[in-house]
């Protein structure tokens, strides 16, 4: 079984039960439970691909915590980037390698090819959705950082459509940085 991990790819049509939770075979497949109505409160199934609408809950839990972050005069807003970055990463006891807003909404970040996530897998998977911070950057570059920044916050923003997009069209749920990082949106098994 682990050499079979070792040798597995990250395409979408390569996806699993026993390649992303390590679930027995008689587990629900990871897309059963992807119905309007089975979210984490309607009898989810553990593994399988969460509902648009909890995953937008756990976003917007995430949101909250940036903005607050952010009020932190000087580093706030470095360090709410920080977050969203390696947020799903993080070793940290109560959160378990995911967002606080997925830790609320019973969601986690799962690896494809079967490993723990880690802060870089975290932030290979959350760039596209901080591209436009690096405004904040730009601003103490005279003169070309200042030029850059329209077109910075206009690329982070096409990217973060794209985002949404993929996570509302996309049949398991991966969206750009998904694909990127070899990682999935699953909900945990508590």
């Amino acid at each position: 079984m682990a050499d079979d991990k070792q040798h597995h790819h990250t395409d979408d049509a390569d996806l699993g039960p026993n390649t992303i939770t390590d679930s027995t075979p008689s587990q629900p497949s990871p897309g059963a439970s992807t119905g309007a109505g089975a979210g984490v409160g309607a009898g989810a199934v553990a593994g399988a691909a969460p509902d648009t609408l909890t995953r937008f809950v756990a976003f917007l839990i995430d949101a909250v915590a940036v903005a607050l972050i952010g009020l932190v005069p000087i580093i706030g807003g470095l360090a709410g980037i920080a977050y969203v970055l390696f947020r799903d990463g993080l070793d940290i006891e109560f959160m378990q390698r995911r967002s606080l807003g997925k830790k609320l909404m019973k969601l986690t970040v799962v690896r494809t090819d079967g490993l723990p996530m880690d802060p870089m897998t975290s932030a290979q998977r959350n760039w596209p959705l901080v591209f436009g911070s690096l405004a904040q950057i730009l601003v103490y570059i005279p003169v070309i950082g200042w030029i850059l920044i329209p077109f910075v916050v206009l690329a982070g923003a096409v990217l973060v459509i794209i985002e949404v997009v993929r996570i509302v069209t996309s049949p398991d749920g991966r969206r750009l940085g998904d694909g990127y990082a070899g990682t999935r949106v699953v909900t945990a098994a508590e």
